[in-house]
């Protein structure tokens, strides 16, 4: 994936992977356009797997619930509008085209102090001042990587939510859960209230302490998993339904992780609902309308696209598969960034896997493995099941549909599953909530 179809030609020239920890450029950036940021009021995310998804379910029961709202997010699946959503609906070309050439000429500006800007800095400040635009009335605001140091983090907040801590971009964060816990830990501000995920001890820890020293109230989410789950496909969606404190929950998104961070965000809105205003009966009842592309997603009868990329991630989206497709194999197409442990993720999908087609990533300036090394891989790995190597996502997904017994379950990148979506799925629904 290219850095996205409606891109423009500042934008494009920075690189989408480039990475530059620290806030002193981003904070230059808001400076030159009004610190559009200063007016709004954020819900911060972060976490190692599930900010999207618990993103999602924020932003819709704060819309459900009679609330404008903002939404930034990343990755995005096809198109880099899908980034900033105002009340579920991607920012339209023309403001996208607008504003963004306006933040370009304020990046180009000579200050006198020789600023440059990563690809991520520049959306972020874009983001601010779309919303501030809008008026939105609450953000969902997740970060890119990290926390302490990530670009979001310039923003004052009404709550510091940190989904879960897993050992990923172990160059950056550290190779502890306990050194990537102290980095995520970092958007926890003074007197802001600390929600945490479901997470090992020893993460946990450090962010109670973190919280502590700020004089921040800390709440972690109960250990167990609302449920059991009923499951049932409507013909466009795989739909979840269980008991939570009363009510009947209804959930588009399949899977015991998505319990997980349905919990976390029923605890964010239930402890804010006081402060907001926010009628928690519309909010729960929105949950049923809510849509995150691309994670668990039952595209059709017999295609499932999951853009899972760690072994973390991989074993929620098993998890799902065992609660909505008992006992069933899948025909599993599946590409892989080299800096992820694709071998840990193969080793994971293989009970449920009949078979690998294994495709590159395309248009992306990260590098990705190509079909043949992943079938290498695979073999090191002890992987069984039958591999193919296909030359693009297209030809991959042709392959994988023709085993007749067999569903198409979609793994390995978020970059493949909007690869997929793209040409399976109108544009609509990829960039749009509602």
């Amino acid at each position: 994936m290219a850095s996205g179809r409606a891109d423009g030609t500042y934008l494009d020239s920075l690189s989408m992977f480039g990475i530059k920890p620290g806030l002193e450029a981003t904070a230059e950036l808001m400076r030159r356009v009004g610190n559009p940021e200063k007016g709004l009021a954020f819900l911060h995310i972060a976490g190692t797997n599930g900010k999207g998804s618990t993103g999602a379910m924020l932003e819709c029961m704060l819309r459900s619930a009679g609330f404008t709202t903002g939404f930034y997010t990343s990755p995005h699946l096809v198109d880099i509008r899908e980034r900033f959503r105002v009340n579920g609906l991607a920012v339209s070309a023309e403001d996208y085209e607008a504003i963004s050439a306006e933040l370009a000429e304020a990046a180009r500006a000579d200050t006198g102090r020789n600023f440059t800007f990563t690809y991520f800095e520049f959306t972020t400040v874009f983001a601010a001042m779309i919303f501030a635009r809008a008026g939105v009335d609450v953000v969902v605001w997740e970060t890119g990587m990290g926390g302490r140091l990530d670009a979001t983090n310039v923003v004052r907040t009404l709550a510091s939510i940190i989904t879960n801590i897993a050992l990923d971009h172990q160059a950056y964060l550290g190779d502890t859960v306990e050194k990537i816990a102290a980095e995520k830990a970092g958007i926890v501000k003074p007197g802001i209230p600390v929600f945490a995920g479901s997470m090992p001890d020893e993460a946990f820890r450090v962010i109670a302490r973190k919280a502590e020293e700020s004089s921040s109230e800390c709440f972690r989410i109960p250990a167990g998993i609302p449920g059991p789950a009923t499951y049932r496909f409507d013909g466009e969606k795989t739909v979840q339904e269980f008991d939570f404190e009363g009510r009947r929950i209804t959930l588009p998104l399949p899977g015991a992780m998505q319990r997980r961070n349905f919990r976390l965000a029923a605890e964010v809105v239930t402890r804010l609902a006081p402060k907001l205003g926010l009628d928690l009966d519309r909010a729960f009842a929105g949950l049923a309308d809510c849509r995150w592309p691309g994670r668990c997603q039952q595209v059709s009868e017999r295609l499932i696209v999951d853009g899972g990329h760690n072994p973390d991630g991989i074993s929620a989206l098993k998890e799902a598969l065992a609660e909505a497709f008992p006992g069933e194999k899948f025909a599993v197409l599946f590409a892989g960034f080299k800096d992820k442990d694709v071998a840990g993720s193969l080793r994971l999908l293989a009970p449920v896997a009949a078979r690998f087609v294994f495709v590159p990533l395309a248009e992306s300036d990260r590098p990705s493995y190509s079909g043949e090394e992943l079938q290498t891989l695979a073999k090191e790995a002890g992987i069984t099941a039958e591999t193919t190597a296909a030359a693009n996502a297209a030809a991959g997904l042709e392959l994988a549909a023709r085993d007749e017994k067999h569903r198409t379950l979609v793994s390995g990148s978020l970059y493949l599953a909007g690869e997929v979506l793209s040409h399976t799925q109108p544009e609509t629904a990829i960039l749009n909530l509602v």
